[in-house]
């Protein structure tokens, strides 16, 4: 029996190959997004501890470590603005990645389906061959038989007759 080939397999391993890629493209940016996340979050949350250790000053000592902070706070500020315009573009990153690794993925599903119609196929003609093969083979094993059995009945007519003549 032949074996089952089908021409688009490499395009399906290739699809395959480009997932697990684009997946793993989009782990390393979500990664990267939770890590900037992270500094985020603490960039903001020592800013919140800095303004409350502030307020809980006696107002004598608040005043001078008020004009500290503000005059420091811009390059806070910034750090915390650059933190943000990442985690955005990060962001618009992953929504990008997902789509590609979705869109592969439905290419790749639509490609595994089209191949297990088409070995379904090819199996159920393969099936039709060997029924074909075994309908013949026993038309001939009949046919053979049955001449047999002619023969066999014309030698025993014809020795019947010959004895019958004598």
């Amino acid at each position: 029996m032949r074996r089952f080939v089908w021409r688009l397999q490499r395009v399906l391993d290739i699809k395959a190959k480009q997932e697990v890629i684009k997946t793993q493209e989009l782990f390393a940016i979500t990664e990267k997004l939770a890590q900037t996340r992270g500094e985020l979050f603490r960039q903001q949350r020592i800013l919140k501890d800095i303004i409350e250790s502030i307020d809980n000053e006696k107002p004598r000592n608040r005043m001078g470590k008020q004009e500290f902070f503000l005059r420091n706070s811009a390059a806070t500020d910034e750090r915390i603005k650059q933190l943000q315009a990442n985690v955005a573009e990060l962001e618009t990153k992953q929504k990008e990645k997902i789509a590609e690794v979705l869109k592969l993925r439905r290419f790749k599903e639509a490609l595994e389906r089209l191949r297990e119609q088409a070995k379904r196929k090819f199996f159920e003609e393969q099936e039709k061959l060997e029924q074909k093969q075994l309908d013949e083979a026993a038309t001939l094993s009949f046919n053979r038989e049955s001449r047999e059995s002619d023969k066999e009945a014309d030698e025993e007519l014809s020795a019947g007759i010959k004895e019958n003549e004598k």
